[in-house]
């Protein structure tokens, strides 16, 4: 076993011991090169917006007014700032103030043009976040909570009043969104205990009920439902919702005033989110299909749905500007992310070193236990075959690997491996019946299609079955460490970044809303359903683990908690197993770049030595 604190070694001496300067090779550079997000505009200042940016090393919160062009970093701290909401009148930045990554904290807020931050709604103890909606008039906020005691709380809080509670239950829920003239405020809920489809109520500002969408039927069959937004118009009723009813995401919108429903019934094979247009008068459309999105403006007089080009690839944000014109934010696996206009003007251009191309990904289809499984593969341009190849899985579960910029995956093809990622049974863009598959035989079937996949990429020539590497982060952690006990056989190294490792202790001591997840996921707590959580956990089957195993965690983390990794580590240690373990100071990840690329540059260190 080794005991890893990050250190990295140096570039180099020469034969006088002076220090060699390193040449940073691409992967590197493509974690360090500068990244903006799609910047949020202030609903009445559009001039006004709000962005993250790694600029400085860290990811921070970054204020821009686009009247002059100045751009301001608004937070600064050692673990970094990415939860920020600019108000409606752009005049007041609202962030997240957690401890090290914890997720546990409180909203402050600071003055646009700059200033102290000061604590946004005195009168709340700090809490997990559960939403936040503010209001057009400069002085209200809807202020979701959660913590192990109370369950989810939500507040309407005044400038000048102590916050009111307007809603409390013991299962999770969260604040949608708050109407344009402030009088509707629409939240999610599940109270009837699937924490994966959620329930729709739209509240008064006193907390009374003015209507209920929801769509759960109570059995094995529930479908979802989720806020996308109110039209920004004064005095409008309609609420945008997206709902599951054909089976896959589809936006339609609800006048709750008067319960009238529009369904949209727009023809396009994928699930589609969508947004309003400033005016109201049109949605700007974001369709996601086989790991790859585009976007259209559906007009809502005429039905008229009208593709907006972008390239092939994958938009991860999209916005409708008040003067019509569309900003997103694109990239592909071969091409860097940009922020680009449909006027053709650049949004944002960071300057600095830009990140360097990666090879493209193709798309395999495999056949396995539940329907075709769609994977991603990346492999060193003219390379053949067989390769040592990783198997990089995606968190989540309720996530997907697409067609976009990672600047993991491309070190790893930089270092000479095929890289291979998995849209298991629990990704979304597949369809409602994909995602909810995996419940009560949690991990075992998501790896049940893993092993499909390996099988083809071994057939096929593409992977050498004796230099396999299974790693993944979060839930990809949590089935690194499944698939390593219940597949020995199957895979020469692990590697699990902030991994669920113990499923009990896990369920003890994360956050509630995971705990509602986790109840939804298997049926029960570990009391009522010990069966399905042994049969889940990789600790269940640690004994049984060939390869070695490298673990990195956060010591803040509420998601995957530390506690449940040191019971794992401690029964590894235990047989003299082969492993390595980074414990780092932040919590389920870290938004620092330094601290990013030392965890891979470790990562690829280990996977090296053990493959030979």
């Amino acid at each position: 076993m080794t005991e890893s604190n990050g250190s990295v070694p140096p570039a180099g001496r020469d034969q006088q011991d002076r220090p060699v300067r390193r040449e940073m090779p691409d992967w590197e550079k493509r974690f360090r090169a500068p990244r903006v997000s799609l910047p949020d505009w202030a609903q009445d200042a559009p001039d006004r917006s709000l962005f993250v940016s790694n600029a400085t090393g860290t990811y921070e919160l970054y204020a821009w007014d686009r009247s002059t062009g100045e751009q301001r970093q608004a937070t600064n701290r050692p673990n970094g700032t990415t939860d920020g909401v600019l108000s409606p009148d752009g005049a007041w930045i609202w962030w997240f103030d957690d401890k090290d990554g914890d997720e546990f904290g409180v909203w402050r807020r600071q003055p646009f043009e700059g200033g102290e931050d000061e604590l946004a709604v005195p009168g709340l103890d700090p809490s997990y976040p559960a939403g936040l909606a503010l209001g057009r008039d400069g002085r209200t906020a809807v202020i979701g909570r959660s913590t192990d005691e109370d369950g989810t709380t939500i507040h309407l809080a005044r400038i000048g009043e102590a916050p009111v509670e307007i809603y409390r239950h013991r299962e999770s829920a969260g604040v949608g969104d708050l109407s344009h003239d402030g009088s509707l405020i629409a939240i999610e809920h599940t109270e009837h205990g699937d924490a994966m489809h959620s329930a729709l109520r739209v509240l008064r500002p006193d907390g009374t009920t003015v209507a209920e969408l929801d769509d759960s039927k109570g059995g094995s069959e529930e479908l979802g439902l989720e806020v996308l937004g109110f039209a920004p118009v004064v005095g409008d009723t309609r609420l945008l919702v997206g709902h599951q009813r054909r089976g896959r995401w589809e936006p339609m919108v609800w006048d709750v005033a008067t319960g009238e429903e529009t369904d949209l019934a727009l023809e396009l094979p994928g699930d589609v989110s969508a947004e309003w247009y400033p005016d109201g008068s049109a949605l700007l459309v974001v369709h996601g299909f086989e790991a790859r999105s585009e976007l259209f403006r559906y007009d809502l007089a005429t039905r008229e749905l009208v593709e907006i080009p972008t390239p092939a690839g994958s938009v991860s944000g999209a916005s409708a500007r008040p003067d019509g014109s569309v900003e997103y934010l694109w990239s592909s696996a071969a091409e860097p992310p940009a922020v680009r206009s449909t006027t053709g003007a650049v949004v944002l251009d960071p300057p600095g070193m830009k990140a360097p191309r990666a090879v493209p990904v193709e798309d395999v289809w495999v056949e396995g236990p539940g329907g075709r499984i769609h994977a991603l593969v990346q492999k060193p341009e003219g390379a053949t075959g067989p390769l040592p190849t990783v198997f990089d899985l995606h968190g989540g579960p309720t996530w997907h690997d697409s067609d976009s910029f990672a600047a993991g995956p491309a070190a790893w093809v930089d270092h000479g491996y095929a890289v291979v990622r998995v849209n298991y049974r629990g990704s979304t863009g597949y369809g409602r019946a994909w995602t909810d598959a995996l419940k009560h035989r949690v991990g075992l079937i998501e790896l049940e299609d893993i092993a499909a996949v390996r099988e083809w990429a071994v057939a096929s020539g593409l992977a050498d079955p004796a230099r396999l590497v299974l790693t993944g982060g979060s839930w990809g952690g949590y089935l690194t460490l499944l698939g390593l006990g219940t597949q020995p056989d199957h895979w020469a190294v692990g590697i699990a970044a902030v991994p669920v490792a113990d499923y009990v202790t896990a369920y003890h001591d994360e956050m509630e809303s995971l705990k509602a997840l986790d109840r939804t996921l298997l049926g029960g707590t570990p009391e009522e359903v010990p069966e399905r959580f042994e049969a889940s956990s990789p600790l269940t089957y640690v004994d049984r683990v060939k390869a070695p195993v490298y673990i990195s965690a956060g010591v803040n983390d509420p998601r995957c908690p530390i506690r449940q990794i040191e019971n794992y580590v401690k029964r590894l240690q235990a047989r003299g197993a082969v492993h390595e373990v980074y414990r780092y100071d932040a919590g389920h990840g870290s938004l620092v770049v330094d601290e990013r690329i030392k965890q891979v540059r470790l990562e690829l260190d280990f996977a090296a030595r053990h493959l030979g």
